[in-house]
């Protein structure tokens, strides 16, 4: 007599399917639990901006743009907003381009000191931002650079710069290098081939590195609150004063806001990256 196990059609057998483990579901639900614990604090700083009380409270009773209005209408939080955005703008700039020129050296090159300099390069991710604000007060303030525009680039770059470093050395490092060869071949210079060959594949890397500097230093708060005075104080300073001495809801308000700049910024890599994934599908 036959086994009928053995007379199975073989499509039948590869479609079989086995149920999802138990070490998976548990993995699963870790991973739900950590995403619940970093959306859920701010979904609820967001849904306090809408509230209508004049204190911190959740869930709102009445849903109102009240304290968005005060936001936008407050001579102090719009001086330190502006003043914030232009840091950050200008520490964007001089960020990509020290940090993408630092990565076609540290990639590119081959020079005594390499791993010391790209250390140096990337160690304000790891040294703690408040020795660097220390040491970057004890050497400013003589130099009057405290509460100004010129101190704050010149510390937001420093804590900048490894961004750009780490995504536009990833992009060289992904790019073939035979390209650059053959349009070296061809007659270009190595000026005519950077922008025509290599430039147009590492923008998606630069554009990242770009979003990540403005995050890093829009979002500086250690620093600021260092190099920070009456004369020019930043968005995060005015949140450490205004939780001191005026812990109203517009503060929840303020980090709305923030938070969307962040997200649509974001976006806009994501954006970025798909439009250049696609041309190279096409090429």
């Amino acid at each position: 007599m036959k086994n009928p196990s053995i007379d199975l059609p073989t499509q039948l057998v590869g479609e079989t399917k086995f149920p999802v483990s138990v070490g998976t579901m548990v993995l699963v639900g870790i991973a739900l639990l950590v995403l619940l614990f970093l959306i859920v604090p701010i979904l609820i700083i967001v849904a306090m901006s809408f509230g209508d009380a004049s204190y911190i409270q959740f869930p709102p009773r009445v849903l109102s743009l009240k304290w968005y209005m005060q936001y936008f209408g407050d001579v102090d939080w719009m001086s330190a907003t502006w003043f914030s955005l232009k840091i950050a703008c200008a520490t964007t700039i001089s960020s990509t381009v020290i940090g993408s020129m630092a990565s076609i050296a540290l990639v590119r090159g081959a020079f005594p000191g390499k791993a010391a300099i790209q250390a140096i390069a990337l160690s304000p991710l790891i040294v703690p931002h408040i020795v660097i604000a220390i040491a970057l007060y004890l050497f400013f303030a003589p130099l009057g650079l405290v509460g100004n525009f010129g101190g704050f680039l010149i510390a937001d770059t420093v804590l900048s710069v490894p961004y750009v470093v780490i995504t536009v050395s990833a992009a060289l490092k992904s790019f073939d290098p035979m390209l650059e060869r053959a349009a070296l071949n061809c007659g270009a210079t190595r000026v005519t081939t950077f922008f025509s060959v290599v430039l147009p594949d590492i923008v998606p890397g630069m554009a990242a590195g770009a979003v990540f500097a403005f995050l890093a230093s829009f979002d500086e708060a250690t620093v600021a609150f260092f190099l920070s005075d009456t004369g020019g104080k930043t968005i995060t300073r005015k949140f450490f004063e205004d939780i001191d001495y005026n812990l109203t809801p517009v503060i929840a308000a303020v980090a709305t806001v923030t938070i969307l700049l962040s997200l649509a910024l974001m976006a806009a890599i994501r954006v970025l990256e798909r439009r250049a994934s696609g041309k190279s599908e096409k090429n």
